[in-house]
């Protein structure tokens, strides 16, 4: 309790003089370390008071910068609400409403603003294409060849080098590749669950997550989940006796972008393992971080092989390579055996060419300006959404990813407003997609993935307009 009255007091002390005036918009506040040094608090402490503020709209996160005093647009937008749904577990999906609004994938003439990737504008295509050149000439036979069933040695090698990054301290031994994460995801919930068992997930959550979790015969148990620090774990406690297992995206997950704070990581890792049930952590959006440093992961805290941690490069480098991959921990012979029946190898060719885009650095330059240009989009749809949108209308405070979360009031039916928005070219993600039960009919996702132009900011604009014409 003294941690979290110390958090509470140095927040608030830092709020009134933002409030007063004396921290202008824009100005630059101390760096956690900084703080800790003259309040005498610890790192997580520290971080706490900046997720407080930033839950209040007050300051925001600037890649490699530190933290700085909002403009005062931000303070227009209140935070999202933190969801409450039903803990009775689930299985009803919208499939008519995902089906409609998923088949625009690809749809030039569209504004997607519903499909949470970058936009090949942001991607390194033509450094990609040279590598895929040159792994064909130097794996065995061009590339024609089955994989290792555990797949590409050099994808898994710079995979857990680049674990070493969040405390991971994976070896290639640990880790088996898979045709994007997706499929991670499903031979893991195939490895550790079977039909009937029950599974908790965040709400709202990725619909892709949704279906695949009900395909299999799972009923999912959706967690209340705040848009700055991830699931509730009081809730997560309180149906322990009801789940099987859990499957988590504690990074700035879609569409809130929220990220767990490590001691909650921690604790749920604690907690699950004492119970037995299983985690698995999708951890797609880990890299794309808008702060100074990559978040840890629930995996980082694992001694007892109990979370199978997924990952790709559909979310940073290129969706259609389908190239994910999974620590199974101690489910790895397991996964093994999964993949072979339902895989046998993946692509050699392309993996090769992603382990190698990793090994040369080429990786991670282009990460460093995809946060850089992510960061800039976010900034930029919250002007629009701030000067364009309802009165009233509330935002998630996404730390990283790709997504922003817009509520509007109660009133609102957002697959109206989707109806009305695709026959401007504009296509959005209602938010009922997002959930197995009726709630979020007034929110929407909005991808930041798209590079920044005048006619999206037209187009944020006309869906503003649009959202003041539904009663």
């Amino acid at each position: 309790m003294s941690k979290v009255f110390r958090y509470d007091e140095i927040a608030t002390g830092i709020a009134v003089q933002i409030r007063n005036g004396v921290l202008k918009p824009g100005d630059k506040l101390p760096s956690v370390r900084k703080l800790c040094e003259v309040h005498g608090i610890s790192m997580n402490t520290a971080k706490r008071v900046f997720l407080e503020l930033e839950a209040q709209s007050l300051i925001e996160s600037k890649p490699q910068s530190g933290f700085f005093v909002s403009k005062q647009l931000y303070q227009k937008l209140p935070l999202s609400a933190v969801s409450r749904p039903s803990l009775i577990a689930n299985d009803t999906e919208p499939e008519e409403l995902i089906t409609k609004v998923y088949a625009n994938i690809g749809n030039e003439n569209l504004t997607l603003l519903s499909i949470a990737v970058p936009s090949g504008n942001l991607l390194p295509v033509a450094k990609l294409q040279k590598e895929i050149l040159q792994a064909t000439r130097e794996l065995k036979d061009g590339g024609t060849a089955y994989e290792p069933l555990q797949g590409n040695l050099k994808l898994r090698r710079m995979i857990a080098v680049r674990s070493l990054g969040w405390g991971g301290n994976l070896q290639e031994e640990d880790l088996i590749t898979t045709n994007g994460g997706m499929n991670a995801l499903a031979l893991c919930l195939m490895a550790v669950g079977k039909p009937g068992d029950t599974i908790a997930m965040e709400s709202p959550c990725y619909p892709g997550i949704l279906q695949l979790a009900v395909s299999l015969g799972f009923k999912v148990l959706e967690l209340p989940t705040h848009p700055i620090t991830g699931i509730e774990i009081e809730a997560l406690k309180k149906v322990i006796p009801k789940i099987n297992m859990c499957l988590l995206v504690p990074n700035f997950n879609t569409p809130l972008g929220s990220c767990m704070p490590d001691e909650q990581k921690k604790e749920v890792v604690e907690l699950l393992s004492k119970h037995g049930i299983p985690l698995i952590e999708d951890d797609v959006y880990g890299d794309i971080y808008f702060g100074t440093q990559r978040p840890k992961c629930c995996k980082s805290f694992d001694t007892e092989g109990n979370v199978l941690w997924c990952g790709s490069v559909s979310k940073t480098l290129a969706p259609g390579y389908r190239v994910g991959w999974v620590a199974p921990g101690k489910y790895k012979e397991r996964l093994l055996k999964l993949k072979l029946v339902h895989a046998i190898s993946s692509n050699s060719v392309i993996q090769e060419s992603v382990g190698n885009f990793i090994k040369t650095g080429k990786y991670e330059k282009h990460l460093q300006q995809l946060r850089r240009t992510l960061n800039s989009n976010y900034q930029h749809y919250v002007e629009a959404i701030a000067e364009h949108f309802p009165e009233g209308t509330k935002m998630s405070r996404p730390q990283g990813g790709l997504s922003i979360w817009v509520e509007f009031n109660q009133e609102m039916d957002t697959t109206k407003l989707y109806d009305l928005a695709i026959k401007q070219q504009i296509s959005i993600a209602p938010g009922r997609m997002f959930t197995l039960q009726n709630q979020f009919e007034n929110c929407i996702r909005l991808c930041i993935g798209l590079p920044w132009s005048a006619d999206l900011k037209f187009k944020l604009k006309q869906l503003g307009n649009l959202a003041k014409m539904i009663k």
